[in-house]
């Protein structure tokens, strides 16, 4: 009887994948790394970023949308952008910037990090900063201090009908400016319009009665962003054409205006038959901006892309032991981990979110069906199911064969929501962090990044030291 777990994976999955292959001891790689010998090197638990997979996925997507504009013969330009909110580490900002993309920002102190890094010398002041998110004093201060001091590619994109008037408190330069519309969520959400952004109706006049009389300030972007990202179903196109024909209306009245912002959406891999055809929505989306702008006999706008989750998602990962195995009935084991997932993995506890998760050892062993439980004492601190079947089923347990688990596509967003350095859930210490790429020969090297979490740290932050 095939009861081994490497039987289950290859009956369930087409394994070995691009990313995923087993070594000649059967242990698990990522993108060729042994992560045995990660393993062996810093113990766990630990997180990791393999860096070229950022630059990978910049280059994917920018050939996707390039293809598509020469094969539609379309007459405007793509743009990528950097959602810096999904991933604020230096060494990721670092690994992006090495692909000549520009930056997308949501936040007053995202702007210290792009002054930072101009004076590093890895950003420059013609770079596109397209500044996001409902700008409180300070945000709209430092956005002002860079069109101050002369980079010439701001553009704050206006969230409210007040930003403008505020921004202009702190600035009598020339201002490009953006908006960004409220598109409707899908139907199954508890609300009808997004929180962020102005509405379809209220567009127009906002810039015939605001935008238009002010001679400082030249409309250049309408930004569209829809929160389920970009899938082949009939809301998105719906939302997209509703947006399209407020560009259309604009562009009529406002000659400057000339580049359409799409936003984030490209969904990365949270399972092993994930199936997605990427080069088939580029396509889609850039001849059905061209076809309406056709009908409308305008030119077809610019396009930008703020993709935040697909540039750094699938470049992270978290590795555990499993310390001990805990039979609480007749049925249900439950395997605790050496960390915890709702400070490491909060999107697993805070919205269900799956990653992929695969043994990095002991594939030959016989598998069993378990529950994987945090090492907090919340009863919300576990993870019980996988993206394709309702259950996680791993090497059976072995009190003298350690075995360690894997978490990939996790390099979005979980170290910033997780508190990162801060004081997390039962004092549980964020784990260290590595570094992995490769030298100029294609060899992989790891480089610590943090160690894991001191108490001194922790009682600092708390105020006992």
């Amino acid at each position: 009887m095939k009861n081994k777990y490497i039987d289950l994976i290859k009956q369930t999955f087409d394994f070995p994948t691009s990313e995923f292959d087993l070594d000649d001891n059967g242990h698990l790689e990522f993108h060729d790394i042994p992560l045995m010998d990660l393993i062996r090197q810093y113990g766990t638990p630990l997180k990791f970023t393999y860096l070229p997979k950022i630059s990978e996925n910049i280059k994917k997507a920018r050939s996707w949308f390039n293809v598509a504009i020469a094969k539609a013969e379309y007459q405007g330009k793509y743009f990528y952008c950097y959602c810096t909110k999904s991933n604020h580490f230096q060494h990721t900002l670092d690994e992006v910037l090495k692909n000549n993309v520009h930056l997308e920002t949501s936040s007053a102190f995202d702007i210290n990090i792009i002054e930072t890094l101009y004076e590093q010398g890895k950003v420059s002041k013609d770079s596109y900063i397209v500044c996001n998110g409902f700008k409180r004093e300070n945000y709209l201060e430092n956005i002002a201090n860079l069109i101050n001091n002369d980079w010439t590619n701001v553009i704050p994109v206006f969230d409210n009908q007040r930003e403008l008037s505020e921004l202009l408190e702190h600035t009598d330069k020339q201002i490009t400016c953006g908006i960004r519309i409220a598109a409707e969520e899908e139907p199954k959400f508890e609300f009808y319009t997004s929180r962020l952004g102005i509405g379809y109706k209220d567009i127009v006049p906002f810039y015939r009665n605001v935008v238009k009389k002010n001679k400082n300030v030249k409309l250049k972007m309408l930004h569209f962003f829809i929160n389920t990202g970009i899938y082949d179903t009939a809301y998105y196109w719906n939302e997209l054409h509703k947006c399209l024909k407020v560009y259309c209306e604009l562009k009529k009245e406002c000659p400057d205006l000339d580049t359409l912002n799409i936003g984030g959406g490209f969904p990365i891999k949270n399972t092993l038959n994930f199936e997605y055809d990427y080069e088939y929505m580029a396509n889609e989306i850039v001849s059905q901006i061209k076809q309406v702008c056709v009908e409308n006999q305008i030119p077809e706008p610019d396009i930008f892309t703020e993709f935040g989750s697909f540039t750094v998602g699938e470049a992270g990962g978290a590795i555990f032991s499993v310390l001990d195995q805990k039979s609480q009935n007749d049925r249900e084991k439950w395997n605790m981990i050496d960390s915890s997932f709702m400070t490491q993995l909060p999107d697993a506890w805070a919205i269900n979110k799956k990653f992929i998760m695969l043994p990095v050892n002991r594939w030959e062993e016989e598998q069993e069906r378990v529950l994987l439980g945090g090492i907090t004492c919340d009863s919300d601190d576990y993870y019980n199911s996988e993206q394709h079947v309702n259950a996680i089923y791993l090497p059976k347990y072995d009190a003298n064969d350690p075995l360690y688990i894997g978490f990939f596509h996790t390099g979005a967003y979980q170290e910033s929501i997780g508190g990162y350095g801060g004081i997390q859930h039962c004092l549980t210490p964020a784990p260290k962090h590595v570094i992995i790429d490769r030298d100029e020969n294609g060899d992989y090297y790891f480089r610590l990044f943090s160690k894991e979490q001191s108490y001194k740290s922790m009682l600092k932050t708390l105020g006992y030291m």
